[in-house]
C-alpha cells in the first residue's frame, strides 16, 4: 500500500533514456521506479560521505 507521506515526483524522460532505464531495471530485478529509488539513494549517500550529513529540518510544533 502507498505511503501518504511520501512524496511524488514526476518527470519527463526522453524515449531512449526510458527504454534503458526498463532494461537496467529488469537486469537487476526492480521496478523502474525501485531503481531510480536506488540510484537517487546511491547519489546522497556518495554526497554525504563526501560533504558531511543533510539534515532534515524538524517541523515547527504546532498547538
Amino acid at each position: 500500500m502507498r505511503n501518504k507521506n511520501n512524496k511524488h515526483l514526476g518527470i519527463e524522460i526522453d524515449p531512449e533514456l526510458h527504454y534503458k532505464l526498463h532494461y537496467i531495471s529488469k537486469y537487476y530485478g526492480r521496478s523502474a521506479n525501485g531503481e531510480i529509488l536506488y540510484l537517487i539513494r546511491q547519489e546522497i549517500k556518495a554526497f554525504e560521505q563526501i560533504e558531511g550529513e543533510i539534515e532534515i529540518p524538524k517541523a515547527p510544533k504546532t498547538n
